[in-house]
């Protein structure tokens, strides 16, 4: 959290929070939504403004009921969520050392480390994991941007370790695409290492990594 935050809080530490005028949506945007958006159920105009959006990411944290916010000055603003709180773009490789190894940034532009992999029953890929915002951030999921589905089944085709399933998710028995077909129970991450995935209903994300996707006051 910006020091300038801090002491705003500070000095006015009742300001009452609002709820309905931000939003994160799937592509990991952040949406302003004014009056006229919110009573029409509209997801808001995309934020442009780099200054802005990096004022956001900074100061972007969650509550201990799982209300994700933007601390706007002495103002929480809660953020409406379109699916999950983070959003990732994945990449492979990027310095020297990397290799080809598969690496995620979430929208705030800060890297996410995975610990597991997810396939909702709407085609969707999710990672659950450690952001590095600078805070002490508790694990949380990801969503995967859409446009990097096709970079992501290039981890599929990876070759995987001989043991590439040991330490998949108990629940992960069966991983089963929406289309039917049978998903690999690992992904070869780099450095020897396998990310487990497994299944999971999207009813499920929320109340099981204890997130609000529309917090109330």
């Amino acid at each position: 959290m910006d020091q300038i935050v801090r002491d705003a809080l500070a000095k006015w530490p009742n300001v009452p929070a609002c709820t309905g005028w931000l939003l994160l949506d799937r592509r990991g945007q952040w949406r302003m939504r004014d009056d006229a958006c919110q009573a029409a159920g509209g997801i808001g105009d995309v934020i442009r403004h780099d200054a802005l959006k990096r004022f956001i990411a900074r100061n972007y944290e969650a509550d201990a009921s799982g209300r994700w916010f933007f601390q706007n000055g002495p103002q929480r603003v809660f953020v409406d969520l379109a699916y999950t709180p983070h959003v990732v773009r994945l990449h492979r490789g990027g310095a020297a050392h990397e290799g080809d190894t598969p690496r995620l940034v979430d929208e705030c532009g800060n890297p996410f480390a995975p610990a597991a992999g997810w396939f909702d029953d709407q085609g969707n890929v999710l990672f659950s994991g450690t952001g590095t915002n600078g805070a002490a951030t508790p694990p949380t999921i990801a969503l995967l941007h859409d446009h990097d589905l096709a970079l992501f089944a290039e981890c599929l085709d990876a070759d995987l370790p001989p043991d590439a399933t040991a330490h998949a998710t108990p629940d992960a028995a069966v991983s089963v695409s929406p289309d039917g077909a049978t998903m690999p129970r690992a992904v070869a991450w780099g450095g020897g290492r396998s990310l487990p995935f497994a299944p999971i209903p999207a009813a499920e994300i929320a109340k099981r990594f204890g997130f609000v996707q529309r917090p109330d006051l």
